[in-house]
C-alpha cells in the first residue's frame, strides 16, 4: 500500500522498511489465519467445516495475543513518521480519504458476500450450526425461522443485508454486520480522531521533553514491559462486539511513542531476543489455560493474573518483532514497494475471498489439511488476482480501495 495508507507513511520523511515489511507480512498471516477460522473450535464463522480441527486451533491462538496488537503498533508508528510533515487538517483529510471511503464502500459491496455465504451455510445446514449460533446471544427461534428461508440469488438477497440482529452484529447469522474485517479500518479512523491533539501536542518542544524523560525511563533493561498495566487496566472497560477499543488505541499510542525516541528503538532492538523468549514462554502458559477450558470469574484474583499473561505475550510479542524488524528488516526492494501499496486493497479483499472459496471447499470429500491447503492457497492467489487486475488499473477503483491515483 502506498505510505499514507494502511497506516500512513511520509514520503519526505526517511523510510522505514521495516515498518513496511513487519505491515505486509501481518496482513499476509490473514491468509491463513482467517483460513483457520473456519476450522476452529473456538468460536462461530461465516462458513464453518462440518470436521473441525484442535491444530488448526492452536493457529489461532498461536497468532491471537499478538497478530491484531502488532498491525495497531504499527499504526501508530507510521503516524507518528506522517505527522512530521502534515498539519493536522491535512491528516485527517488524508485518512478520511484512505480509510473510511474504503470502509463505507467494503460495508456496501465487500462485505455483504460474507453474509450470503453464512445465510447459505444456515440455509443449507441449519442443524449443523446451531451448536455455535445458539451461543450468540439473542433470539435463537428467529434465527431458527430466518434459517428456513430460501435466500435466493445474491442479488435478490442482498436487501436483506441490511436487516439487524440486536443481539449478533457479526454477521455471522446472516445478517448485517457493520464491520466484519473492516473494523481494523474504522476503529483506525476513530483512533485517528482520539488521538491527534495529543499527538500535535507531542511534537511540540514540551512534548518531545515528555517522550524523551518516558524513553530514558523505559528503555532500561525490562521497563518497557511495564507497558503490560494500562492494557491491563483497559480490559476492565467496555468493549465493542467482543473487541476492546480502549486496548487498541493504547496500542495506537504505544506504536506512536516508541517510534518518537531513538531511546526506544535502541531498546527494542536490544532486548529483541530476551523479549521472543518470554513471549514464547508466556504464549505456552496462555494455550495451556485456553486448551484446558478452564473459565475464570470476572475480576477475579486468577482471572487478573490470566489478564496480565495474556497482555504481557502481547507486549513481548510486539516488542520482540518490533526489535527483529529493526535489525534485519529495513531494507528496500522492488517486492517491499509493491505488496505495500497493495496492503490496504489486499487486507480490504482477503476474507470475502476465503469465505467464498471456503463455502465450496468444505463440501468436497477430503480430509481438514488438504481443504485448509487448498482454501488458503485459493484465497491468497485470488486476492492477489482482484487486487492487480480489478483494484489498481483504475482511478475509481484505487480511490475506493483507499490508493493513490497513479503517478502520470
Amino acid at each position: 500500500m502506498p505510505a499514507n495508507t494502511l497506516p500512513p507513511s511520509s514520503e519526505r520523511s526517511e523510510r522505514r522498511h521495516d515498518i513496511d515489511w513487519l505491515r505486509v507480512m501481518a496482513v499476509l498471516l490473514l491468509i491463513p489465519f482467517h483460513t483457520a477460522r473456519i476450522f476452529d473450535i473456538w468460536e462461530p464463522n461465516y462458513v464453518k467445516n462440518a470436521q473441525l480441527s484442535v491444530w488448526l486451533s492452536g493457529l489461532i491462538v498461536l497468532m491471537g495475543p499478538w497478530h491484531m496488537p502488532l498491525l495497531f503498533v504499527l499504526a501508530g508508528a507510521s503516524t507518528w513518521l506522517a505527522l512530521r510533515f502534515r498539519s493536522a487538517a491535512q491528516y485527517m483529510q488524508e485518512r478520511f480519504l484512505r480509510l473510511m471511503v474504503p470502509f463505507i464502500f467494503g460495508i456496501l459491496v465487500i462485505v455483504p458476500p460474507q453474509v450470503y455465504y453464512a445465510r447459505l451455510s444456515l440455509y443449507n445446514d441449519p442443524n449443523g450450526y446451531l451448536q455455535f449460533y445458539s451461543q450468540v446471544p439473542g433470539d435463537v427461534q428467529a434465527r431458527v425461522e430466518r434459517m428456513s428461508q430460501a435466500p435466493g440469488s445474491f442479488l435478490q438477497w442482498y436487501p436483506h443485508f441490511f436487516e439487524i440482529d440486536p443481539g449478533d452484529i457479526t454477521g455471522y447469522a446472516g445478517t448485517f454486520t457493520p464491520g466484519a474485517h473492516l473494523w481494523f479500518i474504522a476503529f483506525l479512523y476513530v483512533f485517528s480522531w482520539a488521538s491527534l491533539q495529543l499527538f500535535m501536542a507531542l511534537k511540540g518542544e514540551k512534548g518531545r521533553r515528555v517522550i524523551s524523560g518516558l524513553a530514558g525511563f523505559f528503555s532500561k533493561p525490562g521497563l518497557l514491559l511495564l507497558l503490560v498495566i494500562p492494557l491491563v487496566l483497559s480490559e476492565a472497560l467496555p468493549d465493542l462486539g467482543g473487541k476492546n477499543p480502549f486496548t487498541y488505541i493504547l496500542l495506537f499510542i504505544y506504536g506512536y511513542i516508541l517510534m518518537a525516541d531513538e531511546q526506544f528503538q535502541l531498546a527494542l532492538e536490544r532486548q529483541k531476543w530476551v523479549n521472543l523468549i518470554l513471549g514464547a514462554l508466556a504464549l505456552a502458559g496462555c494455550m495451556t489455560v485456553w486448551f484446558s477450558g478452564i473459565s475464570f470469574p470476572d475480576f477475579s484474583l486468577p482471572s487478573i493474573l490470566f489478564a496480565l499473561l495474556r497482555n504481557f505475550t502481547t507486549c513481548c510479542w510486539v516488542f520482540a518483532l518490533l526489535g527483529l524488524g529493526r535489525r534485519y528488516l529495513n531494507r528496500d526492494n522492488k517486492a517491499l514497494r509493491y505488496a505495500a501499496e497493495a496492503s490496504l486493497p489486499f487486507y480490504i479483499l482477503h476474507q470475502t475471498v476465503i469465505v467464498a472459496i471456503g463455502y465450496y471447499v468444505i463440501q468436497w470429500n477430503m480430509g481438514v489439511a488438504a481443504k485448509f491447503l487448498i482454501i488458503a492457497a485459493m484465497s491468497l492467489a485470488g486476492s492477489l488476482l482482484l487486487y492487480e487486475l480489478v483494484v489498481r488499473r483504475t482511478r475509481l477503483t484505487r480511490f475506493l480501495f483507499g490508493m493513490k491515483s497513479p503517478q502520470l
